[in-house]
């Protein structure tokens, strides 16, 4: 079982918020991870570069030779390569069958103004009532595994088993996961993106309290015992550096919370301490969760990280990257965020640091990028391999999931749908970051597979839908309608799908 831990790599497409100084007292979405101006001095001392990182021309064209773009040969036989979703992204049905309201539900409902276009995932791409149409174009694609999330407050409206199990939330879960299997395609669970119940939040604070470890290893217990016997990897949390610094630091993410004075939606916390308190739990919370699987379950349970620059400062590195493994790894934070942060950040008991070691059998990796008009501004395939390198070498080498790789375009309404589909800088992204990950097994790597995030054009938190991130055009004007894009159709004929259609 597995923690998903990651931060986008973009430095403008999210508001400015309190940036991370060198007491390290402050938080942003890209806490200490290093920015674009500082990658390009690093590149410019190279001596060379490897092949998924030069460019092909200099008109801005930026693309492999033929030679150079990665084929399904190049990697194992057991080597994966799909495509990634969460449940607020494209579930829709927000308060349908039973449903109850989630954190980023209330965000969105009560905090209209801190989405870019004002919009919500009330709908989103509607894969509550398509989830057909989305196994059915991983099928076309020869896509043999699929991750999503569980909306915890569909299937625990109160986000309590006391607060009764939602049998319709079960019930859709089931037939998505039969569905994938009767394809041929394994499902990989999250089990909390973000949308905590917004019922824990009123009732003790969420992830501020400790009760909330009791509540989430309850609410993964009623997956395993649901979904337990067809699937069999799961993660137990995305993204909780990006989690705790974002939705508890800067308050840009649900549910918003920062100290006073600082802009955000519920300017009440404490953007020093806080993201430290939800960090915490959310280990003590990953543990005893992993503990209980061990106990009565059988699968694998990942844990997942990402860092986008290895190169940066060792502090930055612990940040980052040790905040959320040292404690699975060996038991307690890095050194040098007790040194800067001192008593903000909290101790385990000894039965705590018993049950985090070793609380994980492979990790996920997730690096994201905007195209804001440049990728080759942000675009940084070395960082990959950088962090891959550092798994290897400093934790041992487990198996290891790119969970989440993808770029988003920028569409304020004015993306012409023709233009959208021809998504010529994903593709060259995805077939970079390949080509990246081949070099990176080949040096060693226990890499065993690839996710593109993301499967569809979604909901993007705190952007709304001024982001597409999908490989699968979805036209909400016509009724969510999905295509795929350039980049869906190469990767149809990266697995091989394309010859059998």
């Amino acid at each position: 079982m597995a923690l998903l831990l990651a931060s986008a790599m973009n430095h403008s497409a999210h508001p400015a918020g309190l940036r991370s100084q060198s007491n390290n007292q402050s938080f942003s979405r890209h806490h200490l991870c290093s920015s674009p101006k500082n990658i390009s001095k690093r590149r410019c001392k190279l001596s060379f570069r490897p092949r998924a990182e030069r460019v092909g021309s200099e008109n801005g064209n930026h693309r492999l030779s033929p030679r150079e773009i990665p084929r399904k040969d190049w990697f194992p036989p057991s080597f994966l390569v799909s495509a990634a979703t969460s449940a607020y992204h494209i579930e829709g049905a927000w308060n349908e069958d039973g449903k109850g309201p989630s954190t980023w539900d209330h965000f969105c409902h009560e905090y209209p103004e801190r989405i870019a276009d004002r919009s919500n995932g009330d709908v989103a791409a509607d894969s509550y009532h398509m989830y057909a149409d989305d196994v059915k174009l991983l099928k076309e694609m020869g896509m043999d595994a699929y991750r999503f999330s569980i909306s915890w407050s569909r299937i625990l409206p109160k986000g309590t088993i006391a607060g009764g199990i939602n049998e319709k939330g079960v019930e859709y879960y089931n037939k998505l996961i039969d569905l994938l299997l009767e394809n041929g395609i394994e499902p990989y669970i999250t089990i909390f993106h973000w949308d905590t119940p917004q019922a824990l939040v009123d009732a003790y604070g969420g992830f501020l309290d400790d009760r909330i470890i009791t509540d989430y290893t309850d609410f993964a217990k009623v997956c395993f015992q649901k979904f337990g016997t067809k699937v069999k990897n799961w993660f137990t949390f995305n993204e909780p550096e990006t989690f705790c610094s974002v939705s508890y630091g800067t308050g840009v993410l649900a549910p918003g919370r920062c100290s006073p004075g600082v802009n955000c939606a519920v300017p009440t916390g404490n953007s020093l301490t806080e993201p430290y308190t939800v960090a915490h739990h959310l280990l003590l919370a990953h543990a005893e969760t992993v503990d209980l699987y061990n106990k009565h379950h059988k699968g694998r349970v990942p844990y997942t990280n990402t860092f986008l620059d290895q190169q940066a400062q060792e502090r930055s590195m612990d940040n980052c990257l040790g905040w959320f493994l040292e404690p699975v790894v060996r038991g307690d934070y890095p050194f040098s965020m007790r040194a800067s942060a001192k008593d903000r950040v909290p101790y385990f008991k000894e039965i705590e640091q018993e049950k985090l070691v070793g609380s994980y059998d492979m990790i996920g990796i997730k690096l994201l990028h905007l195209n804001t008009g440049n990728a080759w501004i942000n675009m940084y395939p070395k960082g990959l391999h950088d962090i891959l390198m550092t798994m290897k070498n400093k934790y041992g080498n487990p198996p290891m999931y790119i969970t989440e790789n993808g770029i988003g375009d920028i569409d304020k309404g004015d993306l012409p749908k023709a233009l959208a589909l021809e998504d010529h800088t994903r593709l060259d992204y995805i077939q970079r970051h390949l080509s990246v990950l081949k070099q990176s097994i080949d040096l060693g790597a226990n890499v065993r597979g690839y996710f593109a995030w993301s499967l569809l054009d979604n909901f993007e938190w705190s952007s709304g839908y001024t982001e597409r991130f999908g490989i699968v055009y979805v036209d909400r004007d016509n009724g969510c309608e999905r295509t795929m894009k350039r980049s869906a159709w190469w990767l149809q004929e990266f697995n091989g799908a394309a010859m059998k259609r």
